[in-house]
């Protein structure tokens, strides 16, 4: 199932002001040196005088990208010219499922990006650009982790690393997200390091959905956020569950081939699984088939913290 998040920004200063998103940097193999575009940017008037908010929302479907890069670098200014990016999966933590976690790149005639087809090899968790062979002297590429505003379908390379040829480059996506201050077009190269100190934080990872953020007039940020309930909801009706006790559920893999774990649900709480009896076999991004009683529903896991998993 495709989860839509949604952070919403409050300007409660005076003033306007210039607001910039970004993401954390994937995982990607071999320690390249990651870059970070913003994502979202946009004027935002005093809320105490306009009323308005400020809306981004994103889907929870990862994009391969791929970019011709610029001569040099520089944060502040665009990362790249033309763009190509594809919708992909993450490779699954259960070997017996495939699914489609490599895209191979092109230069000849043009950029591009194949469409994704499953590889043996890639790490639970991320997938793989496959890069053609290119004179890496002459030619420079980006590659790495794209994402799409929902609202107005624009694909923008988030965070990435200098392509070279003949190589895998495997990608692990981090859905947390960042909003800060400043004039950062979508696209262009920010310093991460730099922007995320005395950013307003919205982690996703905790199976949390929509963020509230409130720029305050001195200078900090609010930042209220929404846990999903609906996910449990679903799961809770179809075990015709009527009081507000804990109760036992039981995971499976994707496929639904082979329980990996039980454990217990508090109904009062955001859909988190606790004490998980084999948490090593629950991995953060992958899906899994879960049920409470009878039925079997699919959920993704967005979070993992010691035998406590967190699901949407």
């Amino acid at each position: 199932m495709s989860t839509q998040y949604t952070i919403n920004v409050t300007n409660k200063s005076p003033n306007n002001q210039n607001f910039f998103f970004f993401q954390k940097p994937a995982i990607y193999l071999g320690g390249e040196q990651v870059y970070s575009n913003s994502i979202y940017e946009a004027t935002l008037q005093p809320y105490s005088t306009s009323g308005s908010v400020l809306t981004f929302n994103f889907l929870q479907q990862y994009y391969a990208g791929a970019q011709t890069q610029v001569p040099n670098l520089v944060v502040g200014q665009a990362s790249g010219y033309t763009t190509a990016s594809q919708p992909i999966d993450l490779t699954s933590s259960d070997p017996n499922t495939q699914t489609n976690n490599t895209t191979n790149m092109s230069v000849d005639p043009s950029l591009g990006l194949s469409v994704p087809a499953y590889t043996e090899g890639v790490q639970s968790g991320a997938y793989r650009i496959v890069t053609p062979q290119f004179n890496s002297v002459a030619e420079k590429y980006n590659a790495g982790l794209a994402i799409q505003n929902a609202s107005t379908g624009t694909v923008v390379l988030s965070n990435f690393i200098n392509a070279e040829p003949l190589k895998n480059i495997d990608c692990q996506p981090i859905l947390i997200f960042y909003v800060q201050t400043g004039n950062y077009e979508a696209g262009s190269v920010i310093n991460f390091t730099t922007s995320s100190v005395g950013a307003a934080l919205c982690d996703t990872t905790q199976g949390i959905t929509t963020f509230n953020v409130d720029y305050n007039a001195d200078g900090s940020w609010t930042v209220n956020s929404i846990q999903n309930y609906a996910g449990l909801t679903q799961l809770l009706n179809q075990s015709a569950l009527t009081t507000l006790d804990s109760v036992n559920v039981t995971i499976e893999n994707e496929a639904g081939t082979q329980v990996l774990s039980t454990g217990t649900v508090d109904i009062d709480t955001p859909f988190t699984v606790t004490n998980l009896t084999n948490p090593n076999s629950i991995v953060v991004n992958s899906d899994y088939q879960i049920a409470a009683g009878a039925g079997y529903t699919g959920y993704t896991c967005t979070g993992k913290v010691g035998n406590d998993a967190t699901f949407v």
